[in-house]
């Protein structure tokens, strides 16, 4: 493993949406096996990074390790109302120095979003977990990536030099399928 393996989390809509328009994840988007992969994720993980409107609340949250990403900081700052969260402005500081202080070199990073974290993670990703709920749109939400609804998710991933893999059922009763898209090997 390198010293940083890091994967993606999300569940969209058919459409590509990870919220609706009121940028909330919606009770539709909400399937109890999906959600039980996640936080058994991001139980193993060693670090979860998100955006100031993204956040798991679940009841290990508090106990975890994060980075939040921040426009109104220079650099890197201690969430002073969370020792174990740590502020970071991708603007005045590499992605690496904020692990560093957030106490993770090495080890399972976990990002959760929103859309411009996911975004920032593209080209980096080992793994992307995109669980997709099929029968459930979200008409003018909030696309998981930039380019969608214009371009798949799926679309999206495979540009970036992933491929999707295994896949696992989360809800056989509504279709909810997570699969696996890893970074393809680079050849010379």
């Amino acid at each position: 493993m390198p010293a940083l393996h890091i994967e993606g989390y999300v569940i969209v809509s058919a459409d590509g949406m990870l919220a609706n328009a009121e940028r909330v994840m919606p009770d539709e988007l909400k399937f109890e096996g999906d959600k039980r992969f996640f936080t058994q994720a991001l139980d193993r993980a060693d670090l979860i990074v998100h955006g100031r409107h993204s956040h798991e609340g679940q009841p290990n949250s508090p106990r975890r390790k994060r980075i939040i990403l921040t426009r109104t900081i220079g650099g890197i700052a201690s969430d002073p109302s969370n020792p174990n969260a740590t502020f970071w402005n991708p603007a005045g500081a590499s992605f690496e120095a904020a692990c560093a202080r957030a106490g993770a070199g090495l080890g399972r990073i976990a990002i959760i979003g929103g859309p411009n974290v996911f975004d920032m993670f593209l080209d980096r990703y080992d793994t992307f977990w995109l669980s997709q709920a099929p029968r459930v749109r979200l008409p003018g939400g909030e696309p998981v990536f930039a380019g969608v609804p214009g371009h798949s998710p799926e679309e999206i991933l495979a540009a970036h030099g992933l491929q999707a893999c295994e896949s696992q059922t989360l809800d056989a009763a509504e279709d909810v399928v997570v699969t696996a898209w890893r970074r393809t090997p680079q050849t010379s």
